[in-house]
């Protein structure tokens, strides 16, 4: 983890206030893992504001890049996009545990809303394709799903809306899918009703589930414990740890809901 320079490259608007930000950072690009995420500091913020952590959407440490995909949706976020092309940063990073890359079966990706982002970095980066599901209320929540699919990736939507795939929640496609891929291994990330709902899944089926909790991070080096989150360790005894780094990823065997 370092404290590291970078550059605004681009920003790409999507639809309903999400954006994808490209940044020149080539000590971040070299370093980064699939399910990590970085804490940027915004220059046009009081030096005393607090960073705002964002998963890692992709990187590419041959260009020297990573990029974020965000939503506005308060002061730290509206403040970033504002920022023009060419704003100098520092950002933390990269921190936490990420996802493994030895999926045991086919891997099937559960993303909520922008809960894709660091599940793209880890599409780019699995040994093997599979599928994607992906929910949301409605079809402005589905974001770059072409994407996974021009890599070669399947991908099933579900809106509870019912204004792009199938109607409902998106554990209705995984069900279906979980019933004839009896070996696949799971890897999710948006709310934790979500989550919670894909480990159960998970553990009755015998099938290993990543997950990456989305907690409110204010130091984001596990000094301040705001981000705890209870688990069980693999001797039974329940623990409080640290989502920024002892996760925020972890297996769905050891969360306490």
């Amino acid at each position: 983890m370092t404290d590291a320079p970078a550059t605004i490259l681009a920003i790409r608007p999507l639809a309903q206030g999400y954006a994808v930000l490209t940044l020149g950072a080539p000590a971040l690009a070299a370093e980064a893992r699939p399910g990590q995420f970085v804490h940027v500091r915004i220059p046009s913020l009081e030096p005393s504001r607090l960073r705002r952590p964002f998963s890692i959407y992709s990187a590419d440490p041959a260009a020297g890049r990573i990029e974020i995909l965000y939503k506005v949706v308060g002061l730290g976020t509206r403040c970033l996009a504002a920022l023009p092309v060419g704003t100098a940063l520092t950002v933390l990073g990269p921190i936490g545990r990420p996802f493994p890359l030895e999926p045991e079966g086919e891997p099937f990706l559960v993303g909520g809303g922008y809960g894709v982002a660091p599940l793209w970095f880890l599409a780019s980066r699995l040994p093997r394709k599979g599928t994607l599901f992906v929910g949301g209320r409605t079809s402005a929540d589905i974001l770059e799903t072409d994407r996974f699919r021009e890599a070669g990736w399947a991908v099933r939507v579900a809106t509870q809306d019912g204004s792009l795939g199938e109607r409902g929640l998106v554990t209705a496609p995984l069900d279906a899918a979980l019933a004839a891929h009896p070996r696949a291994e799971l890897y999710a990330c948006g709310p934790d009703g979500m989550l919670r709902a894909v480990g159960e899944r998970a553990i009755a089926a015998g099938l290993r589930a990543w997950l990456s909790l989305d907690k409110r991070m204010v130091c984001g080096v596990g000094a301040c414990l705001a981000c705890v989150q209870k688990t069980r360790g693999a001797d039974g005894a329940e623990r409080l740890a640290r989502v920024c780094v002892d996760g925020p990823v972890f297996e769905a065997r050891e969360i306490v809901w």
